[in-house]
């Protein structure tokens, strides 16, 4: 079992008491309300939540990897919602802090970490999803600066965000593709730059999905990520191994929180004269759910420490990622088949759980998608002799 260091449990333990107090008594609410948690996002901020991720010289936590991990895990065990106005905002300030200029740095950095700042990544399309390499959006170079065309979807803070990194081809004749890609940071403000619809979503409720539209949207050069053409493919890929780290925390906690309903309900629920948790059938499930988030959380943790070294982990974030989220759809259900009857009605929380689950084996890029990389990095760590 994975044990925090001393600063790692206050931390976790800070959020804990946050979460039992200000997220679990208006969650089921405000989940079925559809209604964004603006009071819980300003309990983040003045947590300083929005800054994270973001190094102690530009005003931000300076946290690892595995701390972050922690603290997504326990903000999903609550309710994974809460997560969306985080999770793209840290994978752009990662984003930034790597591969931005050192003026880019000064000048997004620490209105990011104070959440003055709302980030967002504008990465997918309606046709270039898990295929980033398909995306149609263009950047033209026009005077000092270029012009974004096209459309960007599932854009989480779309809505309540004000500052983006975005995908764009500045060179649509590449080949391969992935080589005419560049990454921009972007701000709302300007003309050409229009939100459009809240995307309607099975689950994730109270945080908006939205699609954003771009008609001779310009952007000055310096807001090149880097200051160089073609590399936005490789700095986003790289900031999406934070990414799946990310979704990994989040199908931990969410995995735990079904197991936690579905253990005190099935101590507390009799049939045949005793607890349910004392028929052999559910204590099997029991038994099989626990084990898997266990495992889940190791794999997460494992992969967040490598990444912490400054190493190399698409092969782990991949293999975390994959195990963590398919674990919390299957949890989810088992939760619901140990409630019966009552897990499908509102009145318990796994049936949102249940409703949840599925979006994490499709965010950050697909399951399927992990098998891949996964395979592939297995070949290349086990080359014939």
């Amino acid at each position: 079992m994975y044990t925090p260091d001393k600063v790692q449990q206050h931390i976790v333990s800070s959020i804990r008491e946050f979460v039992e107090r200000k997220v679990i008594p208006v969650a089921s609410r405000l989940e079925h309300a559809d209604e964004y948690p603006t009071e819980i996002v300003e309990g983040l901020k003045d947590l300083g939540l929005f800054g994270a991720n973001v190094p102690e010289d530009y005003g931000g936590l300076g946290l690892g990897y595995t701390t972050f991990a922690l603290i997504i895990e326990e903000l999903s065990r609550g309710w994974m919602s809460v997560v969306g106005p985080l999770g793209t905002h840290s994978v752009i300030c990662d984003i930034i802090h790597r591969f931005g200029t050192a003026e880019q740095r000064q000048q997004f950095l620490p209105q990011l970490a104070t959440g003055e700042r709302r980030g967002g990544l504008a990465l997918s399309e309606a046709d270039a999803g898990t295929d980033v390499q398909r995306i149609r959006t263009t950047a033209t170079r026009k005077g000092d600066g270029y012009l974004i065309n096209g459309s960007k979807m599932w854009i989480t803070n779309g809505r309540y965000g004000n500052t983006f990194v975005l995908a764009a081809k500045t060179d649509p004749k590449a080949d391969p593709p992935h080589k005419g890609i560049s990454a921009f940071i972007i701000e709302k403000g300007g003309a050409g730059f229009k939100v459009g619809r809240d995307i309607d979503k099975l689950g994730y409720k109270g945080v908006e999905t939205c699609e954003l539209f771009f008609d001779n949207f310009y952007v000055p050069a310096g807001n090149l990520l880097g200051g160089r053409e073609g590399e936005g493919f490789k700095q986003i890929m790289t900031g999406l191994e934070s990414e799946r780290i990310n979704v990994a925390a989040r199908g931990v906690g969410l995995a735990r929180a079904a197991f936690e309903d579905a253990i005190q309900y099935a101590q507390q629920r009799h049939t045949f004269g005793k607890p349910i948790c004392e028929h052999q059938t559910i204590q099997i499930m029991l038994a099989e759910m626990g084990t898997k988030i266990e495992a889940a959380r190791l794999l997460l943790y494992s992969a967040a420490e490598k990444k912490d070294r400054g190493e190399r982990c698409d092969l782990e974030a991949g293999m975390a990622k994959l195990f963590a989220t398919e674990t919390a759809q299957e949890v989810a259900l088992q939760a619901m088949r140990i409630h019966g009857g009552a897990g499908y009605s509102k009145d318990f929380n796994v049936e949102r759980y249940y409703r949840d689950a599925p979006l994490l084996v499709i965010g950050g890029g697909t399951n399927e998608l992990q098998r891949l990389i996964i395979a592939k990095g297995l070949i290349a760590k086990y080359p014939v002799k």
